[in-house]
């Protein structure tokens, strides 16, 4: 029982929503702003640098924090159980119980699980992630790439099977929570970084 209960807690850490507090400390619904995505990129469109920075910060802790804390404190100590509590994570994030199962698209909070999982394959993608958004502009491309080159390079580096397995499902799903951002890629009228509009 206690794994389930720590899946529940994690899945409750990952629903904290962390730039809608911060829009509302504001005076600002960012459901009605920008993209309407409750994420770091609209909240540097909409409100600035001084509060994406902390919604960033957070919003990778809350993947980070149950992924290495979690499998500690359920007495397991079991790397399988890291994933999956990282995983209820993720899917807070995307789906918080507290903006009625409305929420972010994931990608910091995975990329804080994946630097507790993994932390170098997590510096290699930061860096295609930088990389790309300096060539293009834009947080959409720049997400997908450093989404894609995940799996690959943690099998480079011989994770283990359930990290390299966490790691592919990760990809897939930041894939499918950003395929409106692909259509737009793909017409060419996807925003860039610092213009108003989608994230």
């Amino acid at each position: 029982m206690i794994p389930v209960a720590f899946l529940g807690l994690a899945y409750l850490v990952g629903s904290i929503p962390t730039s809608f507090l911060v829009g509302r400390l504001r005076g600002i619904d960012l459901r009605e702003h920008g993209s309407g995505n409750l994420g770091a990129t609209n909240t540097f469109r909409v409100l600035g640098a001084w509060a994406a920075v902390p919604v960033l910060v957070v919003d990778v802790l809350k993947g980070f924090g149950p992924a290495i804390l979690f499998t500690g404190w359920d007495g397991t100590a079991d790397s399988r159980l890291a994933v999956a509590y990282g995983g209820a994570a993720i899917a807070g994030h995307v789906w918080s119980i507290f903006l009625r199962f409305r929420g972010g698209k994931g990608v910091a909070t995975g990329a804080g699980v994946l630097l507790a999982l993994a932390p170098v394959t997590t510096i290699v993608a930061l860096l295609v992630w930088v990389g790309v958004l300096a060539l293009t502009r834009m947080v959409s491309a720049a997400s997908l790439a450093a989404a894609t080159i995940v799996p690959p390079v943690a099998w480079i580096m011989d994770q283990p099977g359930h990290t390299i397995g966490f790691c592919i499902a990760v990809a897939g799903f930041v894939w499918w929570t950003h395929r409106t951002n692909v259509r737009r890629l793909l017409d060419g009228t996807e925003n860039r970084f610092g213009s108003r509009g989608s994230a």
